[in-house]
């Protein structure tokens, strides 16, 4: 059965349009108006081999933010959806990603139960034209609106496009391994309450 889910979401801020595919090959078109945003959703893509494909147009006169949450949302709602009761799935991940100088590890639980803890310094307060903060944000509002907890921890890194990389990366690595099907459950949910 196709875990796959679409996604629409029009508010007076954004219009977004996004299509996942867990169980694709990495594929990633994606066009938010917000060139570090489609980035990371390329590494995010890319790493957790989940074909993802995003456009959106947000209020960028503004600022990025509104763009970025929302997008993080409609994520979220298409994760939920594509692993539907998640019957079978591994449900845990974890990874340990480094990109030179920086270290990112991401541990996940795909529980129903929405938690984020992000320790995570950056050096400033933007990557290029990419306010630092919205990288928390975009965590904190997958983690949520997936029902999932997600813990991010960078031990040490200097270059903050470094950091941010990493996470995507290493997020994207632990995804991986939580949402793979695994023969050995023979379909069962895995949790002792048998929902999740």
């Amino acid at each position: 059965m196709a875990r796959t889910a679409s996604i629409s979401r029009t508010t007076r801020e954004t219009q977004i349009e996004l299509t996942l595919n867990l169980d694709g090959s990495g594929k990633v078109e994606a066009n938010t108006g917000v060139g570090f945003l489609d980035h990371m959703l390329d590494h995010l893509g890319k790493h957790s081999m989940c074909d993802l494909s995003v456009r959106a147009k947000g209020d960028l006169h503004v600022d990025d933010h509104h763009t970025v949450e929302d997008v993080a949302i409609c994520l979220g709602e298409a994760l939920a959806k594509a692993l539907g009761d998640k019957a079978g799935i591994v449900r845990y991940g974890w990874s340990s990603i480094p990109m030179d100088e920086a270290l990112a590890d991401v541990a996940i639980d795909i529980s129903g139960r929405p938690a984020t803890v992000f320790n995570v310094a950056f050096g400033g307060q933007k990557i290029g034209a990419f306010d630092v903060q919205l990288v928390e944000e975009f965590i904190r509002r997958l983690a949520a609106v997936a029902g999932m907890n997600l813990h991010v921890n960078v031990p040490y890194g200097s270059n903050d496009h470094h950091i941010a990389e990493a996470i995507f990366k290493s997020l994207a690595h632990a995804l991986r391994q939580a949402k793979t099907i695994d023969p050995a459950r023979g379909g069962q949910v895995p949790s002792t309450k048998g929902v999740l």
